[in-house]
């Protein structure tokens, strides 16, 4: 997996780093966000929801299909309820933290979703055009409809 760096320096704790493991960043920012939640939401006054990990689609080998050029003319979802490359790592580090959290907070759970639709990116037709490829952003309406529609039933 491809990571860049939108940062020069990360204070964690009082301790300047240069760099830090993108799993362990992920996690402290949440342990920051839970604790946050938990020294300043009224449960009876407000509900709490965290959306799961949106997918990128760069890696067609997770989908088994190695000559494809991630989500570049993708014009179908993965079939079946499973995704053939597994889970994000994120995922188990987000349901970790949340576990933890005392106060109710709802996962929207998009990510196994949304890792079936490798179709739904804007591809050359985002950011870049034909001399990039974006399979990280959703195309409209699409699939953060799906989305917005099962956090509307979770809401009502």
């Amino acid at each position: 997996m491809i990571f860049f760096s939108r940062w020069d320096f990360i204070e964690v704790g009082g301790v300047i780093m240069k760099d830090m493991d993108r799993m362990l960043a992920f996690e402290t920012a949440l342990k920051t966000w839970a604790a946050w939640v938990e020294a300043n939401i009224d449960p009876s006054k407000s509900l709490v929801f965290f959306q799961g990990i949106s997918p990128s689609h760069y890696n067609s080998s997770l989908w088994n299909d190695p000559k494809a050029k991630g989500c570049l003319g993708q014009e179908q979802p993965l079939l079946g309820s499973s995704y053939p490359g597994g889970v994000p790592q994120a995922l188990g580090v987000l349901k970790r933290v949340l576990s933890t959290v005392r106060k109710k907070v709802k996962l929207l759970d998009i990510t196994v979703l949304s890792l079936l639709r490798k179709d739904g990116h804007p591809s050359v037709y985002g950011f870049g055009g034909s001399t990039g490829l974006d399979c990280s952003h959703w195309c409209l309406a699409g699939v953060p409809d799906t989305w917005n529609e099962i956090l509307f039933n979770l809401i009502f």
